[in-house]
């Protein structure tokens, strides 16, 4: 069963009015629907906005629903670039760029005490993901690089720029990382799909408003077309 995770609802919305069989379960205040999508077994969620939100909801669905593979929807602000409002970015790897301990000298961005702190995606999901974006959204550019995660949204040239500059970010993002570590320790290949609102500069809160239907139908077009191949 692959589980398909949204932080907000329009992420998750258009997928479930596609699912057969659907049925709801609630855990922890959060919905899942468990069902029929393109022929696959779904159960898809939408986990809340920030890392906590995403962690619980990526553990409830592999302790409560058994599920094999996750991935996880959204919209991010473009970093890379050569990256454009409405391109798409799939994971290469994740990381959480506000994990801070460097007084007790760890790098910026690694986790005390684990061996690892940047979570790589399944090879097998990303070139299915890029061969399908390639498919079903032939009029943007599809990217393959690292997703970094933190509570709060990038809106200004200098954060951007330091995000770039100390992580080769390609796109940033509240939730991604999260899943990425839960799937981690827990053995789950996992995939983070973002379609690019903004540039995560000063206009970032305009262009997020603005480019954010258009950015969400491009993802969804693109999960889809995943569950197809899958």
């Amino acid at each position: 069963m692959i589980g398909i995770i949204g932080a907000m609802e329009e992420e998750v919305s258009l997928l479930i009015d596609a699912m057969e069989k659907k049925e709801k379960i609630s855990f922890a205040g959060m919905d899942f629907y468990t069902g029929i999508l393109k022929k696959k077994k779904v159960v898809i969620v939408k986990s809340g906005i920030g890392k906590v939100n995403m962690a619980l909801c990526t553990q409830i669905l592999i302790d409560k629903f058994g599920i094999t593979h996750l991935i996880n929807t959204g919209v991010a602000g473009g970093l890379y670039k050569d990256i454009e409002v409405g391109d798409i970015v799939i994971s290469s790897d994740a990381v959480q760029h506000d994990m801070d301990a460097t007084v007790f000298g760890y790098k910026l961005g690694e986790i005390p005490q684990m061996k690892v702190s940047v979570f790589p995606a399944d090879e097998k999901l990303i070139q299915t993901a890029k061969n399908t974006c390639r498919r079903v959204n032939p009029d943007i550019q599809c990217f393959v690089g690292r997703v970094v995660s933190g509570d709060q949204f990038i809106s200004s040239n200098e954060k951007k720029h330091q995000l770039i500059d100390e992580f080769g970010g390609y796109c940033a993002e509240m939730e991604g990382a999260a899943m990425a570590q839960a799937a981690y320790l827990n053995g789950i290949p996992f995939v983070i799909l973002r379609a690019i609102s903004d540039k995560a500069d000063q206009k970032a809160a305009g262009s997020y408003e603005e480019f954010e239907k258009a950015a969400i139908k491009h993802i969804v077009r693109l999960v889809l077309g995943i569950l197809d191949k899958e």
